[in-house]
């Protein structure tokens, strides 16, 4: 399927900022910078409704603890829009082709989700929200980059995308760990010192 990397790139994307990835493929459908985008994206109602969503994501995704709900509420609709995405990307209703990519997007959406989902979790430990600031844009300017260099180069996109996805399962594997070894010490701190 010559459509495979844009779908692996915009599942990966999608579970980070699904609405993002709508809006700009949405926008780039539209404005006839690609061919690659189906219409039902490019309609004004779809477009309207992503930018609406995008902008309240951006503001939820900026507040610790807030993003950790927000990412909660999203465990589900994150990895469902980016099948949604892949399978609208693929064509041809109701083929296999689109049923594998439906899966090869919702798959990389729910994967792309946990880290997102777990990194911000370690983040949230932080006293202070200028690290959940400086994540959460970091995350915005990745999504909406890495959909851009997509359309227009689709597999060293796909292959960036893969890169990131696998750091971001190493780094949430590390983090955790981590975090299971202080809670461990600190319990057994407590043990030792006689408090509850």
């Amino acid at each position: 399927m010559s459509v495979l990397p844009l779908v692996f790139t915009s599942g990966w994307a999608s579970g980070i900022n699904a609405y993002a990835v709508v809006l700009l493929l949405g926008l780039f459908g539209a404005t006839g910078l690609t061919d690659e985008v189906p219409v039902s994206l490019q309609r004004t109602d779809v477009l309207v409704i992503a930018g609406v969503l995008f902008v309240c994501e951006a503001v939820a995704d900026k507040i610790p603890y807030v993003d950790s709900a927000w990412d909660a509420a999203h465990t589900v609709i994150r990895p469902v829009a980016g099948a949604v995405v892949a399978a609208l990307l693929a064509g041809d209703s109701g083929s296999l082709p689109q049923l594998a990519a439906g899966a090869v997007g919702g798959s990389t959406a729910l994967l792309s989700h946990l880290v997102k989902a777990g990194t911000r979790m370690a983040v949230n430990t932080s006293p202070e929200p200028f690290s959940n600031i400086g994540v959460s844009v970091a995350e915005d300017f990745g999504v909406a980059g890495i959909i851009v260099f997509a359309v227009f180069h689709p597999v060293a996109a796909a292959v960036i995308a893969g890169v990131l996805l696998l750091l971001g399962l190493a780094t949430v594997l590390f983090l955790a760990s981590r975090i299971r070894r202080f809670l461990r010490r600190r319990a057994r701190g407590r043990v030792v010192s006689g408090t509850p």
